[in-house]
C-alpha cells in the first residue's frame, strides 16, 4: 500500500505518494497515468501489461516496456494473435521481458480472442472497456482511501472473463482503469490530477 498519500519531489511539484525519483516512473505519472487512453491496440498493450505486472512492481514492468513491444510486434492484436507454441516457448526464455510462461501464454490467448472481437468491428475492445467508466469517482484523500479494485473494476473483469480473457481480475482492471484514465486517482493535492480534471471540464 501507499506509504504517504502525497510526495514532492526536488522540483517542488507534489505528485502522488508511490512516485519515486526515478526519472522514467516519475515521466511516466506525469504524462501518462491517468490520461485517457484510446485505442483498441493501446488498450490490449495496457491489459497485457498490467496482466504482466500481477506479483511485481510496477516499475519493473515500465523500465521493460520497450523489450515488451519489441518482443510482441508492439502489441499489434492481429500479430500478437498469430503467435505459436514455439514462438511462446522463445518469449519465455528471453531475458529481457518477464519469463512467465502462463502470463505469456494468456497474453498470446487474449490477443486471439480480441483479435475476433475487434476484427470486424474495430473499436469494439474500446468501447467495451469505457462502458464501464464510473460517472462519479473521488480522488483520494488519504491513504486509505487508496484503493485496489472497485464494483467497476469488478464488472470490467466479469465482462473481460466473459469473452474468455485471462489474467484480468478486478485488481488488474483496477490498475488498468487508473493507468488509462477511466478513473482519476490521482491523490488529492497531486498537481497532474489537477490538471485532469481540469480538462475532464473542458
Amino acid at each position: 500500500m501507499t506509504r504517504e498519500l502525497l510526495t514532492t519531489g526536488d522540483d517542488g511539484i507534489p505528485r502522488c505518494g508511490w512516485v519515486s525519483d526515478d526519472p522514467e516512473y516519475r515521466r511516466y505519472h506525469d504524462e501518462e497515468w491517468g490520461a485517457p487512453l484510446h485505442g483498441d491496440q493501446a488498450l490490449f498493450e495496457t491489459i497485457a501489461l498490467e496482466g504482466f505486472q500481477a506479483g511485481l512492481s510496477w516499475i519493473t514492468i515500465l523500465r521493460r516496456r520497450p523489450a515488451f513491444r519489441s518482443a510482441f510486434d508492439d502489441f499489434a492484436i492481429a500479430r500478437v494473435a498469430r503467435f505459436d507454441l514455439a514462438t511462446a516457448e522463445d518469449l519465455a526464455r528471453d531475458p529481457s521481458i518477464i519469463r512467465n510462461r502462463q502470463k505469456i501464454r494468456a497474453t498470446i490467448s487474449n490477443a486471439r480472442t480480441i483479435d475476433q472481437l475487434v476484427a470486424g468491428d474495430p473499436g469494439a475492445l474500446d468501447r467495451l472497456i469505457w462502458s464501464h467508466a464510473p460517472t462519479k469517482h473521488g480522488r483520494p484523500r488519504t491513504v486509505d482511501e487508496v484503493l485496489t479494485a472497485t464494483d467497476a473494476s469488478t464488472e470490467l473483469s466479469k465482462a473481460l472473463r466473459g469473452l474468455g480473457l485471462t489474467f484480468v481480475g478486478p485488481t488488474t482492471m483496477h490498475a488498468l482503469m487508473q493507468a488509462a484514465g477511466l478513473v482519476n486517482d490521482h491523490a488529492i493535492g497531486c498537481a497532474r490530477g489537477d490538471e485532469l480534471e481540469a480538462e475532464a471540464k473542458l
